[in-house]
């Protein structure tokens, strides 16, 4: 099982003392003292990892009594899936909880395991065998850290943009595929979740990390028997006896909530990240670590650019300075990185050709800006066309017939995913390719623009897909934007990759050079092109193969040792 989650907040806080430098030039600096998470955060935390939510825990209730242990576990459970052979499962016995796709450190120490942000160690997770005949997720797990970070423009989760707030993507989860409910079963878990929250009596062990009170006690927020760490703000609670289910359910999914949105990398005292090598060697030379106020992220790393390309001035960050300690690397910033760095943040010249052979643009900042090397946006960089046609040939995504909007809304069970309103819907194009079904893609975000089914992200997905000042303008018509929209995907962010492989939203690449290989591919036949709906930005990257192996440097010098 997982460390007693007191023992593991005594480790994190011994770690970071350990870890802890001087301030100045050198070491890491001074972290912020420690505080307490709020109250909302570590009940969040307990409703993370509560196992019981699950249908098959809902199904296989021992004398229909939320409070007992199953006889027998959800074997999905029983074993954690790596790329190689599986490790024990930390909640073997149990059944499905979140913590099961977004692990932390339940398999630290483990042989082929280690600390995770919140992701796993496989291509698509498990998930409990059903009716669909499923037994993986569509996509590879995202990491959660810095997942729900505040952002200027339009604010969605999920790889294809599905969920509109952080509370949606939850109360979706915990009556979703992922937990084992069909979609027309989501009536009846939203019942089983208000009756597990509601009947809990407080005293398995899970309760028992987290101040041994009933969630019933706990939600309610005035009891004097409650810890005060555990005292939830008056906006978070709730009487689960008065309320509805609906209710129940939405109280849970805002507690949760703000455990998600509550986990960021490393900071210091005035928000700024401070625990990699880069943010290290940014500190020693002085250099901006955060945007000008009125500055974009882009303009902030194009103005980095400048400050760092061919500067010889710049001081490195040296092995005897830290050290890492779940990552197997040096922890340095070195030449290499610096080269690295200068080739991600360059960009093309705004007109003329890219020169290809002399390489050194990675163009990198165009969808991954600098500090959180992201920029929350969706965009084809190829990844579904390239997975596509490795199993059916060169040419075959290009050629794959996709239907019009008008096509798509009068048949939406052919081609979308399954929602209440068509629990059988085929879902052909959100599933991974197979060679036996050439109807089978994942076209990322089509799935969710203009879907009648998921009517919260739509004005957000609609503005992240229609730039133009006039909305009424023909280029944000919505069959327009619904062919814009084709096998495009959130951007990850690039901080502690470390700890979050395999890679892409299919988790097809196992290493950092395997993405930017990649990417030099595939801009090659943008430049051609040969990549359906390709992302304007993909044709204007030149890597050669030692910009790969610059630019791993430096990605791998955004690992910090996250816990």
């Amino acid at each position: 099982m997982k460390l007693d989650v007191a023992l593991r907040r005594a480790l994190i806080a011994l770690a970071l003392i350990a870890t802890a430098g001087c301030s100045g030039d050198g070491g890491v600096g001074p972290r912020p003292a420690e505080v307490p998470d709020p109250a909302e955060v570590a009940v969040g935390e307990r409703l993370f990892l509560e196992t019981r939510f699950a249908e098959f825990f809902a199904t296989r209730m021992v004398g229909d009594d939320v409070n007992a242990p199953l006889e027998l576990g959800d074997p999905t459970v029983g074993k954690t899936e790596t790329l190689e052979l599986p490790l024990p499962g930390p909640f073997a016995g149990t059944s499905m909880n979140c913590r099961v796709c977004h692990l932390v450190d339940e398999q630290n120490g483990v042989r082929g395991g280690g600390v995770r942000t919140y992701a796993d160690f496989t291509r698509r997770s498990p998930v409990s065998p059903r009716a669909d005949g499923r037994t993986t997720t569509e996509r590879n797990s995202p990491a959660l850290v810095n997942a729900t970070l505040p952002r200027s423009g339009a604010f969605l989760l999920h790889l294809d943009g599905e969920f509109a707030s952080t509370e949606d993507l939850v109360h979706d989860t915990l009556t979703g595929r992922n937990l084992g409910w069909l979609a027309d079963e989501r009536a009846i878990a939203v019942s089983h979740v208000a009756r597990v929250i509601r009947e809990d009596d407080g005293k398995g062990d899970l309760a028992g990390e987290f101040g041994g009170l009933p969630y019933g006690v706990l939600l309610a927020g005035t009891s004097a028997t409650i810890p005060e760490e555990f005292r939830l703000p008056e906006s978070f609670r709730i009487d689960v006896t008065a309320a509805s289910d609906g209710e129940v359910l939405a109280a849970v999914a805002r507690i949760i909530g703000a455990y998600v949105e509550s986990l960021v990398f490393a900071q210091d005292a005035s928000g700024e990240f401070d625990g990699s090598p880069y943010d290290l060697f940014l500190r020693k030379n002085g250099l901006p670590r955060t945007p000008a106020e009125g500055e974009s992220a882009r303009d902030y790393s194009w103005r980095l650019h400048g400050l760092v390309a061919g500067n010889p001035s710049l001081q490195t960050v040296t092995a005897d300075e830290s050290h890492f300690v779940h990552h197997d690397q040096i922890f340095v910033f070195g030449a290499r990185e610096l080269a690295g760095l200068e080739t991600f943040l360059a960009e093309p010249p705004a007109s003329g050709d890219v020169d290809v052979a002399r390489g050194g643009i990675g163009n990198c900042i165009a969808c991954h800006a600098a500090p959180t090397f992201t920029d929350f946006r969706f965009h084809n960089t190829g990844v579904s066309q390239a997975d596509y046609d490795a199993i059916h040939g060169a040419g075959a995504f290009a050629a794959l017939a996709v239907p019009t909007l008008a096509e798509r809304d009068a048949a939406p069970a052919a081609f979308l995913p399954p929602s209440e309103s068509f629990p059988r819907a085929a879902g052909r194009f959100r599933a991974p390719p197979t060679k036996d079904d050439p109807l089978r893609a994942d076209l990322g975000l089509w799935n969710v623009y203009a879907n009648a089914a998921l009517p919260r992200p739509q004005a957000a997905i609609t503005s992240v897909l229609c730039r133009a000042d006039d909305p009424s303008d023909p280029t944000c018509a919505r069959e327009t934007l619904l062919a814009a929209s084709l096998a495009r995907f959130k951007t990850p962010g690039l901080r502690s990759l470390g700890q979050s492989a395999p890679y892409s939203h299919s988790g097809e690449k196992d290493t950092i050079e395997e993405v930017l290989r990649a990417y030099a591919t595939t801009s090659d036949s943008a430049r051609a092109g040969q990549i359906r709906n390709a992302d304007p930005e993909l044709a204007r990257i030149a890597l050669t193969p030692g910009d790969v192996d610059d630019v791993a440097a430096f990605l791998r010098a955004l690992n910090e040792d996250y816990e």
